[in-house]
């Protein structure tokens, strides 16, 4: 059937199921069920028509088909909240009420706006005894009840992933009242999911000079000034939070984490080690604290916390990962069957579910049991991309767009018109390719600061284009040939100086961003005495190692073997249409060359930068400094080989990335 036909269909049964929902409405349950239950032969896995069939059972006290309907439901989308809210309802009905309240609370724990969750556990922990739970439901219940209509719907579609209907209800809202205090909230919080991180910015602090003691907006505002990697600012925000509420566990954490960001490590363990002593039950703090050990390469206190944060809640999926994530890290076969156990569950979230895979995968790959290795790293990165909007035909043709744009003739005209600083060394590529390697022997030079993966860029660009609807025509890259000398080195001056605050003192400073291959043409414009190098990895190495690579975020295009793998080609793609336009600008930097030559490599990428050569980069793994990313325990050895190959265990199972790379 062509992809047309598909398309109208899916028009049908939406159409249909509108209809179902009037059936529903006035009460003939009979048609509407036989409405839906038609159009789930076209399209079985139809989440809408499972959720609406599951209600209709329901009403009509067909409950062990309701659940039946739901166990599909959650099957083919484990995240959706209302179906835990529908199995709380039938729970609820049958006057099992512990299982009700697990529903609602698997409900309510994907989407906090689901009032009816929270009013039904109001009264059900109060029948439990739970009274300091049913407040705490009640007082959320209460919020959510206040809100107009309009909001309570958006606050549901934004938990839902529905981001657009979201947007677009709040932003109608608020276009009637302008200075709603929750409307601006709900909106800068869409605008945080959307990365439209400038937006949220303004409309937080907006509110907040309306009325500074809406205390949730200032903690939402701290959250996009971390994002926005404005630490100083984020710990202001910090620091008059915890004026207000000094006992507060959450705004002393949030003090704790803008103090690591500023690289005040002592500090931020301080206040750890201090909400351990008074809260010693929180898994989540040990499990922060064993970040920032991490972080500082306090390798063995570290473990020592996140195994401490598991045994406080053993299906606490980021404590595995997070060991698993070390790389040198090996689990014992007690540790082992509890993840197992923890990751079949049916009770465990899935956040913690795909944690928990992750960590699985890695945890039989060191077993060298490749085949359930690859099972669990497969799972995992289904569940992430369940959750993704991620388009690979859309970014591929964002690259098209900067090959069509940024042309020789294009730099010829605007050559050398940005801000003359060269204090960037912009090392880009592809995540798992070598970037932290690199960032890591350069960090080691005298005259050289390493720093973050800076989100400088990619906000400018994000600036640059505006806010579209998703069918509109970018404005970026092209609005690149609009752009003045003036506003040209403006932007330029403006990253040297937002970037200063992660500098030390050295001339040159890296920033390891990998994404910013996609804006090299923008980096070039602004910063023409940048310098830029490309770290490069065998394609299957280097796309396999990425598929088993859980990311904080940003690299939605890695839960897919086959969007990885075009991925990868339209990277190389569009790093050869840089060479070309740009001769001499970029070097390239072969991770394996790397491994088999290393001091021939250090000194080929000094001399690139225009650095002398410094034995202490050659001996990289001996600087003492923080490192953030997935590779921090692996630079703070020795280089080894044995890493190279390892996707080689796998072969069997990545014809698709295989074919994918080659098509």
């Amino acid at each position: 059937m062509s992809s047309r036909n598909n398309k109208n269909e899916a028009v049908d049964i939406s159409a249909e199921l509108a209809e179902a929902k009037n059936l529903l409405a006035k009460g003939n349950l009979p048609a509407a069920i036989d409405l839906i239950l038609k159009n789930l032969k076209l399209d079985p896995t139809n989440t809408e028509a499972l959720y609406l069939l599951a209600v209709c059972y329901r009403y009509s006290k067909q409950l062990q088909p309701a659940l039946k309907t739901l166990d599909k439901l959650i099957e083919i989308q484990p995240n959706y909240s209302r179906a835990y809210q529908e199995r709380g309802h039938i729970y609820r009905q049958t006057n099992e009420i512990t299982p009700a309240v697990k529903a609602y609370e698997r409900a309510v724990a994907l989407n906090p706006g689901l009032l009816a969750s929270w009013t039904n556990l109001t009264v059900l922990y109060a029948k439990l005894g739970h009274g300091k739970l049913s407040q705490k439901a009640k007082k959320q219940a209460d919020v959510l009840s206040q809100l107009p209509k309009e909001l309570l719907s958006a606050t549901s579609f934004l938990h839902e992933g529905k981001l657009y209907k979201a947007e677009m209800l709040c932003r109608s809202f608020m276009q009637s009242n302008p200075r709603h205090l929750e409307g601006m909230r709900l909106l800068a919080n869409i605008g945080l999911k959307l990365y439209v991180l400038d937006d949220a910015e303004f409309l937080l602090e907006s509110a907040l000079e309306f009325d500074p003691k809406f205390h949730a907006a200032r903690y939402d505002y701290l959250n996009v000034l971390h994002k926005r990697q404005k630490f100083e600012k984020a710990l202001e925000q910090a620091e008059i939070l915890l004026e207000i509420d000094p006992n507060n566990t959450i705004f002393k954490t949030a003090y704790a984490n803008e103090s690591l960001a500023l690289g005040d490590f002592d500090k931020s363990l301080e206040i750890y080690d201090g909400l351990i002593s008074d809260t010693p039950t929180n898994e989540h703090i040990h499990l922060l604290r064993g970040h920032v050990l991490k972080t500082v390469g306090r390798q063995e206190e570290a473990i020592k916390s996140y195994r401490t944060a598991g045994q406080l809640k053993p299906d606490l999926g980021d404590v595995f990962w997070s060991l698993a994530n070390l790389k040198t890290y090996r689990f014992e076969d007690e540790e082992l069957d509890q993840m197992k156990l923890s990751e079949a569950a049916s009770a465990t979230s899935s956040v913690d579910r795909h944690h928990l895979c992750f960590a699985l995968g890695k945890a039989y790959e060191d077993r060298r049991d490749f085949v359930a290795s690859f099972e669990y790293y497969q799972r995992g990165n289904a569940l992430k991309k369940t959750d993704s909007l991620f388009d690979i035909d859309r970014v591929l043709s964002e690259f098209e767009a900067q090959k069509n744009i940024c042309t020789s003739k294009f730099f010829s005209e605007k050559s050398n018109q940005g801000c003359a600083a060269p204090d960037p060394v912009f090392i880009v590529g592809l995540p798992r390719a070598g970037s932290t390697l690199l960032e890591q022997i350069l960090a080691s030079h005298p005259l050289v600061d390493g720093t973050l993966e800076l989100p400088n860029i990619l906000g400018l660009a994000f600036k640059l284009n505006g806010r579209h609807m998703i069918n509109q025509v970018a404005r970026y890259p092209g609005i690149l040939s609009d752009l003045s000398i003036e506003q040209l080195r403006e932007h330029g001056q403006e990253y040297i100086d937002s970037t200063k605050i992660h500098r030390k003192g050295a001339p040159y400073f890296t920033d390891k961003m990998p994404n910013n291959f996609a804006h090299i043409g923008l980096i070039n414009l602004i910063l023409p005495n940048a310098k830029i190098i490309d770290a490069r990895r065998h394609p299957m190495a280097c796309c396999f190692s990425g598929f088993k690579q859980l990311f904080a975020e940003g690299q939605e295009f890695s839960y897919d073997l086959e969007d990885i793998g075009r991925y990868y080609k339209g990277y190389v793609d569009l790093m050869d249409h840089w060479d070309s336009v740009l001769p001499g600008k970029i070097l390239r930097v072969q991770y394996e060359h790397v491994v088999a030559d290393l001091e021939t490599e250090v000194r080929r990428v000094l001399d690139f930068c225009g650095l002398p050569f410094d034995k202490k980069c050659v001996e990289f793994h001996k600087t003492e400094r923080a490192v953030r990313t997935a590779s921090s325990e692996q630079v703070r050895q020795p280089l080894y080989n044995s890493g190279i190959e390892q996707w080689k265990n796998f072969e069997p199972h990545l014809s698709v990335l295989k074919e994918a790379l080659s098509g």
